[in-house]
């Protein structure tokens, strides 16, 4: 018999996990300092009402109907001809956990170095070169890869209700409280009523600028793991009389919360210390915020608990992308869980080590240094880590959102509004706008990101 989540709390908490991951917690700080802090968090918040939710509302209602996850879904709701929206998917999600399972290990190494106060009185060069020497290790950084894919693999095998339900339970009430924490410690620290005000008071100005628009809709659109299987085999487990319009808004609502937390703990941090201005991606985690909890007081206290609540967020969301491809062994290969489970975790794990490897001995090997070609064309010159990041985000991503929305807007609208509104007895107030965003606005606008993405168009979209 198939497993349900037991009511739509551990849906919610579930989804909301799979959401809130290293995206929100240094990425989106980061675009918000970048396009005006105020500015940015508005046009964040009206691209979560007028696509985002629609978007998420799409993929759980797919999964649900069908009672399956991507594969198979696709292919029972119309032909086996649309189940290659499904394998747009695993593809993707099995690439991001590749990489993301290799970031993960970082933040697992992290954590236990700023508990045993390994990086204190560092300053940021010389955290610059403690990751650098590490990220790019033979040995370390795959001991903690492969000790994160053990932890996913203990939680998946378990299923959904004994592991993944329990994990997203407890854990996510955790990780916002840690969060609050977090915030209030940032909150008290010297000058960070600076931060807050360029934080939450806009820069009117930067609305009009387009680059603004499109980071803050591709930050929304991947922060809720969006195309990318893990909210449709999620909405695969819930039971036919759950409100869908109701808990996949409350899921987008959480994840934005979530998003709006790390802005608090991260920016009056960043503007209460000078010379730590508009630093984006692994710098901002590793090397500018252990810098900055070394200058605080309790830093090694604090920073400890910041790098555990990156863990929580890590984990939540990558069970959720290791639930993609174990659910299609499960339904498509006939496997066991627990066989489904070792299979992917253990290709997963070997790709990771490619991804790692790419940033330190490997580093030179791209496609056109194997074909043995000049280029200046960015996907070419790529190592592994990058390669895979960029196609998976930029390129699947964007592509099977466009098909879904077509599928649910264009293909079985019929189908698809009668399971929405549970046979026509939810009100679904906003179901005219579903059908207009479905068919018209988010193939639209997610189609300019994908060209942006490939540089067809002029974007400011990364």
């Amino acid at each position: 018999m198939r497993e349900t989540w037991r009511g739509s709390t551990s849906f919610i908490l579930a989804a909301a996990g799979s959401a809130v991951g290293l995206g929100n917690i240094w990425r989106f700080p980061y675009l918000a300092a970048k396009y005006g802090g105020g500015a940015f968090l508005i046009g964040y918040l009206l691209i979560v009402f007028v696509i985002i939710k629609t978007m998420l509302l799409s993929e759980i209602l797919i999964g649900r109907a069908a009672h399956k996850t991507s594969v198979g879904a696709f292919s029972s709701l119309r032909n086996k001809r649309w189940k290659i929206v499904g394998f747009l998917g695993i593809l993707s999600a099995f690439m991001i956990l590749s990489f993301y399972s290799v970031v993960s290990g970082w933040v697992t190494y992290y954590t236990v170095q700023m508990a045993f106060g390994n990086l204190n009185h560092l300053d940021a060069n010389a955290l610059g070169s403690f990751f650098v020497h590490f990220s790019g290790g033979l040995v370390t950084p795959i001991v903690y890869h492969a000790i994160f894919m053990f932890i996913l693999v203990l939680i998946s095998i378990r299923g959904v209700v004994g592991g993944i339900e329990k994990l997203s339970r407890y854990g996510m009430p955790v990780l916002f409280l840690l969060m609050a924490i977090l915030a209030v410690r940032s909150l008290s620290l010297p000058n960070a009523h600076v931060g807050l005000t360029f934080y939450l008071v806009p820069q009117w100005s930067q609305l009009t600028n387009p680059d603004l628009w499109s980071a803050a809709l591709g930050q929304a659109f991947f922060s809720m793991s969006l195309a990318s299987g893990c909210m449709l085999a999620y909405g695969s487990y819930l039971s036919k009389k759950e409100n869908l319009p109701k808990v996949s808004s409350i899921v987008s609502y959480v994840d934005t919360l979530a998003a709006f937390f790390a802005g608090l703990i991260i920016l009056p941090a960043l503007f209460a210390f000078s010379g730590f201005h508009n630093i984006a991606g692994p710098g901002l985690v590793f090397i500018v915020l252990p810098a900055i909890f070394g200058q605080m007081w309790g830093g090694q206290f604090f920073g400890t608990l910041f790098f555990l609540l990156v863990i929580f967020a890590s984990i939540t969301s990558a069970i959720s992308l290791l639930e993609v491809v174990v659910s299609y062994g499960i339904e498509q290969r006939g496997y066991s869980r627990k066989k489904s489970t070792i299979i992917f975790a253990s290709l997963t794990f070997i790709v990771g080590i490619g991804c790692s490897y790419s940033l330190g001995p490997w580093s030179q090997i791209t496609i056109a240094h194997i074909f043995h070609v000049a280029t200046n064309v960015k996907i070419f010159n790529m190592g592994l880590f990058d390669l895979l990041a960029y196609i998976s985000s930029n390129i699947l991503m964007p592509l099977g959102g466009i098909l879904i929305a077509i599928f649910v807007g264009w293909i079985r609208p019929a189908r698809l509004l009668k399971e929405v509104t549970n046979n026509g007895t939810i009100n679904f107030w906003w179901q005219p706008y579903f059908v207009v965003a479905t068919k018209f606005i988010i193939p639209l606008v997610v189609g300019y990101i994908l060209l942006s993405s490939l540089g067809i168009l002029h974007s400011g979209y990364n």
